[in-house]
């Protein structure tokens, strides 16, 4: 459950995490009048829940009132990675000497969360660990004992930052426990001119589980600002989350949606989705999971990995085979059966025969498969 940029920076505000003056406007009428209060010159930044909005045109600097209305009225409506936007917030613009990442995030694998920080904010984190890992620190915190002032100042040393961060790793960790949530960063946290710490753009993702504890953000589940793919999914009574990639992945359990997801990254592919039909992979499952994923644009090929169980193989291609009554299959389709009842599935699936639909027997060779198919297309 992805909260606003807005609605990240009032909890960081409730925390004791500084932040610029802004409010938040749909229209341009009402961002002329709020530009005028914040006094004239501003940042307008669109209010969707994906990234990549600044290369999008979701970004701009405003010089003066007049310039605020012309940018806000175009940014409203416009499109960012499937997300219209439908509100834009405007933002006193600051004078910055350096600018930081801080987050925390869920380690599933570990059971834990681990703090990640780098003095190197203001682009994608995930660009900066990849060319430069070691400009990146990661490390775990135990729950139980949390962020103390010593383990942040540990936190900030390590990664680079200066001392005074340090509290706002401190509040930061209070966002995070105190709001439910899995996951908050700050990017980027920067050392103004004049010497404060501000937050100026920030993301948190809380937990649904916790929903009845937030009653503040229960709309949020309903919200029809966020991504029109999840919410049709949601709909669907799917467990799906959007990514930023080009192979779409099906697979049965959390775990081994999980585990496809790393070796389609493994294999220089970038995943498109996280789809978890569980253990109910009808014919409709199959079908609305096809469809939701080929609805995404960016997707080139879709990996379905299944380990049969209580479902059998078996069970999962008849529903592969009647979805593609219903489906028009537009994108390489791999499947990889394996457990109970998996030579009987791979015999239903040969003898359906649809030109796009490949079939792999072995995990990394489905994944390699799937990588290779999105890259030709």
């Amino acid at each position: 459950m992805d909260l606003y940029e807005h609605q990240a920076r009032q909890l960081f505000a409730e925390h004791g995490i500084a932040v610029p003056r802004a409010e938040v406007v749909d229209s341009a009428d009402a961002a002329e009048r709020a530009a005028r209060r914040l006094g004239g010159r501003v940042v307008v930044k669109a209010q969707v829940k994906t990234g990549g909005r600044g290369k999008a045109g979701g970004v701009k600097l405003a010089a003066d009132p007049a310039a605020a209305a012309l940018t806000a009225r175009q940014m409203l409506g416009m499109d960012i990675k499937g997300h219209r936007v439908r509100a834009v917030m405007l933002a006193e613009p600051v004078d910055t000497a350096a600018e930081f990442y801080v987050g925390y995030a869920l380690d599933r694998a570990a059971g834990t969360f681990l703090a990640i920080a780098s003095a190197e904010g203001g682009t994608e984190i995930e660009e900066v660990a990849a060319n430069r890992p070691d400009a990146v620190t990661r490390m775990p915190v135990d729950p139980e004992e949390g962020v103390t002032e010593e383990r942040a100042r540990e936190i900030a040393e390590s990664a680079g930052l200066p001392p005074e961060t340090a509290p706002v790793l401190r509040r930061l960790w209070q966002v995070l426990t105190r709001e439910d949530a899995l996951l908050v960063e700050v990017n980027p946290l920067v050392r103004t001119v004049d010497g404060r710490i501000l937050a100026l753009d920030g993301k948190v993702t809380l937990d649904g589980n916790a929903r009845f504890r937030q009653h503040r953000w229960g709309a949020e589940a309903d919200d029809p600002h966020g991504d029109p793919l999840e919410a049709e999914a949601a709909a669907k009574g799917l467990n799906y989350v959007r990514l930023d990639g080009e192979v779409g992945i099906i697979g049965n359990g959390a775990g081994l949606v999980m585990s496809t997801l790393d070796v389609v990254a493994g294999c220089g592919a970038r995943p498109a989705n996280f789809l978890d039909i569980g253990g109910g992979a009808s014919a409709r499952v199959m079908a609305d999971g096809l469809r939701v994923i080929l609805s995404d644009p960016g997707v080139k090929s879709v990996l379905v990995n299944v380990f049969g169980g209580i479902t059998a193989c078996d069970v999962v291609a008849d529903g592969i085979v009647q979805a593609l009554e219903t489906v028009q299959l537009t994108k390489p389709l791999v499947v990889r059966l394996d457990g109970n009842n998996a030579a009987r599935g791979r015999a239903i699936l040969d003898a359906r025969a649809h030109p796009l639909v490949h079939q792999v027997t072995t995990m990394d060779g489905a994944a390699r498969r799937a990588a290779q198919l999105a890259d030709a297309a």
